[in-house]
């Protein structure tokens, strides 16, 4: 487990100010993933108590639970604490676990659907999408055509009330994704991760 103080770079409340929990350990392997020192478990023990007043130390009401994948892990003890605070978060997580029991108020889900590319789409837990509110985002990291023609697919087979956003896989043409938005007139915002482009897009923690 870790903590850092930044901006949120994707996702609903991006370009705000957030604490960010990154949680170790990942039950998925995306061939573009840009996170792999968070796929094992590594045991620093905290109580739900020290992470709250880790938390509380940055005064920013707003957290962002990360990974890795934060949904291998039993949250509800740590959500509730900082609800009582008056926190609003954002639950980032790679659509392969159900997130129903994380559906409450002033908690934001970002859903990650795994596209073709990710090598992992067997693993898309469809059935989140039916359960997702209109301040959830369903995320879809793209890197072509092919990608786009299976988020088209998704979104008819499994209509969702989520915000849809269209992310791309980081060095690919911006322009291109631009284009396969026009082109299947797609209703969905474009997402760049911003905080690759503030910092170097290798650096860890900011």
């Amino acid at each position: 487990m870790k903590f850092f103080y930044s901006i949120d770079g994707e996702g609903p409340n991006s370009g705000k100010l957030s604490v960010f929990i990154r949680l170790n350990y990942c039950n998925l392997r995306c061939s573009y993933c840009d996170t792999e020192y968070a796929f094992k478990r590594v045991y620093n023990f905290m109580t739900v108590n020290e992470i709250i007043d880790e938390v509380e130390s940055y005064k920013i009401k707003s957290v962002t639970i990360t990974g890795g994948e934060p949904l291998a892990q039993d949250l509800e003890e740590l959500i509730s604490g900082l609800l009582k605070l008056g926190y609003e978060i954002d639950i980032e997580t790679n659509g392969s676990k159900d997130v129903s029991k994380y559906l409450l108020n002033n908690v934001n889900i970002i859903l990650d659907i795994k596209t073709p590319t990710s090598k992992m789409e067997d693993f898309n837990l469809y059935e989140n999408l039916k359960l997702l509110r209109g301040n959830d985002v369903v995320k879809f990291v793209v890197a072509d055509e092919f990608d786009m023609n299976f988020i088209v697919e998704v979104m008819k087979l499994y209509p969702t009330d989520a915000q849809i956003f269209l992310s791309p896989v980081y060095g690919t043409d911006i322009d291109k994704l631009v284009e396969y938005m026009k082109n299947y007139r797609i209703n969905a915002r474009l997402q760049l991760q911003i905080h690759k482009y503030i910092w170097d897009s290798e650096m860890r923690g900011v």
